[in-house]
């Protein structure tokens, strides 16, 4: 009996037991049917097709158009300064006096010299013609006519000397005040008041003057780009090349885009052997005197317009091991990886050079959810983010 029992128990425990399990079994099964996995949707959009100007970009500073060094060009004691130092000075602007007076007086007594010589030449003028009548007379001698002759022609060349020694002396006396030769900017002054300037034998700085309106901006090119910018002009006559204007465009690192607009001024005649760069140089106007020579700027110089370029929003473009790459969906609802060679960014569009076709449907929103391989739900763009995306690209 015992035995028994404990068979019916271990038959009815086992029943039960299989019963949860097919239970379990079918609540999974109706699970799994009930949350089958659903197809994401995504936003897709044909690039914009669009003629767009072809930059190349660089690194470069800032330098003055003119820089020059005052110094003291004849001896004396500094006497006044007349800048704040920093400040922005004028052409022709009064910046330093040295002492005057030494100099005024050899102007004076160089002006009664002339006045002096002046007199001896009346005076020999006078006497050569008396004498000349007399010799006609027979009251005086060939000798006595020719050495007021003599007398005459030199005092005319003791004069000439005499007022060169004024045109000296008034050029010393201008030295004495040392004024700006150009509008521009002046930094600290170098000698204080009282010090002996102007030493013979020795040169003495008093500021720097650096003309910043307009400003230069240095960069170099290297060897492909400049090879690249030959081909494209190749056919052109080379005045053409050289006298064209081309545009310069550059941005302090602290500017977004690229807001300073100048032109092209000066290319170097020769690549640099050791770098393999050409040296170049834009002009820019620089009318408040804020950007200050040295700066570190970024440059951007088109080169040309390519017609037809492919543009998509730089959100679309992803990056990774393989390289810069955009998600499409092909005509099978299916997520595919495009490897893509960007160029130039307008706006917030970035320039396809390679990889994609203006048929393409990119992803530009829902890129978190695309996988490569991946079936979605493609939906386009709206008309409003189509119009923000023209925009951009023009702008």
């Amino acid at each position: 009996m015992l035995m028994f029992a404990w068979r019916e128990a271990w038959w009815k425990s086992s029943t039960i037991a299989l019963l949860v399990s097919f239970a379990i079994a079918a609540v999974s099964g109706c699970k799994g049917e009930t949350e089958a996995p659903t197809v994401p949707t995504v936003t897709v959009a044909h690039p914009t097709s669009k003629a767009v100007t072809d930059y190349l970009e660089f690194t470069g500073n800032t330098a003055a158009t003119d820089s020059v060094t005052l110094v003291a060009r004849v001896e004396g004691y500094l006497q006044k300064i007349h800048f704040v130092d920093g400040s922005v000075v004028r052409k022709g602007q009064l910046l330093f006096t040295i002492q005057q007076s030494q100099y005024e007086a050899q102007l004076q007594q160089a002006e009664a010299q002339v006045e002096a010589e002046k007199a001896a030449l009346f005076h020999a003028k006078t006497e050569f013609a008396r004498y000349s009548n007399l010799l006609r007379e027979d009251a005086a001698t060939q000798t006595e006519v020719d050495q007021w002759r003599y007398k005459r022609d030199s005092s005319a060349a003791e004069l000439l000397s005499a007022q060169a020694q004024v045109e000296l002396a008034r050029l010393n006396v201008s030295y004495t005040t040392v004024r700006s030769p150009f509008d521009g900017r002046i930094g600290r002054h170098l000698v204080d008041p009282g010090n002996l300037v102007g030493t013979p034998g020795q040169q003495t700085p008093l500021a720097e003057v650096n003309q910043i309106d307009p400003l230069y901006v240095y960069f170099t090119i290297n060897e492909r780009d400049l090879l690249k910018i030959i081909a494209e002009n190749k056919g052109k006559r080379r005045n053409e090349v050289t006298e064209e204007k081309i545009p310069v465009f550059f941005a302090l690192s602290n500017e977004t885009g690229y807001p300073h607009e100048g032109r092209l001024d000066f290319a170097s005649i020769s690549v640099s052997p050791t770098t393999g760069t050409l040296q170049l140089r834009g002009i820019f106007p620089n009318h408040d005197l804020i950007i200050l020579p040295g700066l570190f700027v970024r440059v951007r110089v088109p080169v040309a317009e390519q017609s037809n370029s492919l543009l998509v929003p730089g959100d679309a473009v992803s990056f990774d091991q393989q390289g810069e790459y955009v998600l499409v969906v092909n005509n099978k609802n299916t997520v595919e990886r495009r490897g893509v060679k960007t160029g130039p960014q307008v706006g917030e569009l970035l320039v396809i050079r390679e990889g994609l076709q203006p048929n393409d449907n990119v992803i530009v929103e829902g890129l978190l959810q695309s996988i490569p391989g991946r079936v979605v739900n493609p939906q386009p763009a709206k008309s409003s983010h189509a119009a923000t995306t023209t925009r951009s690209s023009s702008s």
